[in-house]
């Protein structure tokens, strides 16, 4: 196996990008989108750690036990209810991927990781670090965490790519989305986002609502991820399933960057 410890690419999935919602049931998984993924990230011979959104897999537990709110024991049976439903999908994708020929293994939140006020405040790096050292691709998910303070939350994926990302230093980040990337309210891609231009474009209207990305907190509270990422010299790219490959190979995929100073043109 490879080691790819040294130069690692963080890989968000999108939640609406692998699975099919249908309404009232916690919908289908796209089983062929997810293996077409596979085979593009083992064709590109990268290193990479995987994180996929929940689609509609957890939400409505989540929902029904109030977990966001804080758990106490009148609501705590609702930890495993969202734990399973959100591992349900988690073994999905990591069989997917592994029948296309990637080292996957599955790593779930609520196995080891703790929270403060919704906030991770304890995660095994060291793990991490030594699946990818093995060439093995860690896939990571939205989950729920024990919370020191509100006994249990819930932990977005994309609270875990900034966090991760940050621990381990990756390379470079890319967001796979059922869209192009970051859209402007007339449907065109915004190319580039930045703390200089991030104000702007929200206070002007440019940046369309949050349907165009599935991630948990709207639109604002992804990009402001993001962007606490370029502080730390890290690029994120936002680009449709189609642009994956062209992403992996360095190559323009049409979509959206945030970036660090230092990557400005």
């Amino acid at each position: 196996m490879k080691d790819f410890s040294n130069k690692l690419t963080m890989l968000k999935l999108g939640g609406s990008v692998i699975t099919d919602k249908v309404a009232g049931e916690s919908g289908n998984i796209l089983h062929d989108v997810l293996f077409a993924i596979g085979q593009e990230i083992a064709i590109s011979g990268q290193g990479v750690i995987i994180v996929h959104g929940a689609g509609s897999y957890g939400h409505p537990q989540a929902a029904q036990y109030r977990i966001q709110r804080g758990v106490t024991a009148e609501n705590a049976k609702g930890i495993y209810a969202v734990h399973a439903a959100v591992s349900e999908l988690n073994t999905a994708v990591v069989s997917a991927l592994r029948n296309a020929g990637i080292e996957a293994v599955p790593v779930h939140p609520f196995h080891g990781m703790n929270a403060k006020n919704r906030e991770l405040c304890e995660y095994p790096v060291a793990s991490l670090k030594e699946m990818c050292a093995l060439g093995l691709v860690p896939v990571l998910h939205g989950d729920v965490v024990m919370d020191l303070i509100r006994g249990a939350c819930i932990v977005s994926g994309d609270q875990l790519v900034r966090v991760f990302s940050q621990a381990l230093h990756v390379s470079q980040v890319g967001i796979v989305t059922n869209v192009p990337g970051v859209l402007a309210a007339d449907g065109s891609v915004i190319p580039e986002i930045s703390r200089e231009n991030v104000d702007a474009l929200f206070e002007s209207g440019t940046i369309a609502g949050s349907a165009g990305i599935d991630v948990t907190g709207g639109m604002r509270g992804k990009i402001e991820e993001l962007l606490s990422l370029s502080d730390d010299g890290i690029c994120s790219n936002l680009f449709s399933k189609e642009c994956l490959s062209a992403f992996l190979k360095g190559e323009n995929h049409e979509g959206t960057v945030i970036r660090p100073a230092h990557c400005q043109d």
